[in-house]
């Protein structure tokens, strides 16, 4: 059981090294990075060229913490965008980690668009 998750998450992996191959945050355009495990989801919005974390969000907190995991995950997206407004941006580039683009991680990209955010 063990090596097949590490299989997995070694997979995982891989694809997100591949994309992050082509996707990078720039001051003008940061990067929205999603990682989502068994329990949680977390967002945060990076300008890579400082390494700096301008904007996150996550289900640890409680605004984000009740309803249905993909509930939760939505409010994380429109959590994250409200905090990046705050901060002057409105477009972002999104780096799904690895993830398909389907359930959480799209709920919370819906989420992210419906809070103002650009991608």
């Amino acid at each position: 059981m063990a090596s097949q998750t590490k299989a997995l998450r070694q997979r995982r992996i891989r694809r997100h090294q591949r994309l992050r191959n082509r996707l990078s945050g720039t001051p003008e355009r940061p990067r929205l990075s999603v990682f989502r495990s068994s329990a949680n989801i977390y967002a945060q919005v990076i300008d890579d060229t400082l390494g700096h974390t301008l904007a996150a969000a996550s289900t640890l907190e409680t605004a984000a913490s009740e309803g249905t995991k993909t509930a939760q995950a939505r409010k994380v997206g429109e959590l994250v965008a409200q905090r990046a407004r705050e901060r002057g941006i409105t477009r972002v580039v999104y780096d799904r980690g690895g993830f398909l683009y389907h359930g959480r991680v799209k709920a919370l990209a819906d989420g992210a668009r419906a809070g103002g955010l650009e991608f």
